[in-house]
């Protein structure tokens, strides 16, 4: 997966996450891609800076949050808990249980769990279609 820094035309700056560049194109082109804050579907790729890795433990990111950032986090967490509600969790054998599923080895059915940074990449490779949902810090043990 790669994230793209994007704003609208109305200079509204935000995130997405693209399988490839490609992937946000063929997205872009089918309308699928708009502005979260007015809705534009007038949307480009902001200029972006590399990530260089130093070498050196990095500390956690943290944020600040205003009113906005309180209700997106509030949506992802609904979001996150609904798709938890709807779907089995399967572990550690997320990958395994994903790629049955796909290739039609198992019932079709919304499935939850872990999976390595290598088995994501291998999933992805095989055409199978998943996303992270997103883990928050009063959900962890």
């Amino acid at each position: 997966m790669i994230r793209f820094s994007l704003i609208c035309e109305h200079e509204h700056e935000f995130e997405g996450w693209f399988r490839s560049n490609d992937d946000f194109d063929t997205q872009k082109k089918r309308g699928f891609v708009d502005c979260p804050s007015c809705g534009s579907h007038k949307v480009e790729k902001a200029l972006m800076a590399p990530a260089v890795s130093t070498g050196r433990k990095q500390e956690k990111i943290a944020l600040a949050m205003g009113e906005a950032q309180k209700q997106a986090l509030a949506q992802l967490k609904a979001m996150a808990e609904k798709v938890r509600e709807n779907a089995d969790y399967v572990g550690d054998k997320f990958a395994e249980e994903a790629r049955k599923i796909h290739f039609g080895e198992s019932d079709p059915r919304g499935i939850y769990g872990e999976a390595t940074l290598e088995e994501a990449k291998s999933l992805i490779e095989d055409g199978v279609e998943f996303m992270p949902i997103p883990s928050f810090p009063d959900e962890r043990n």
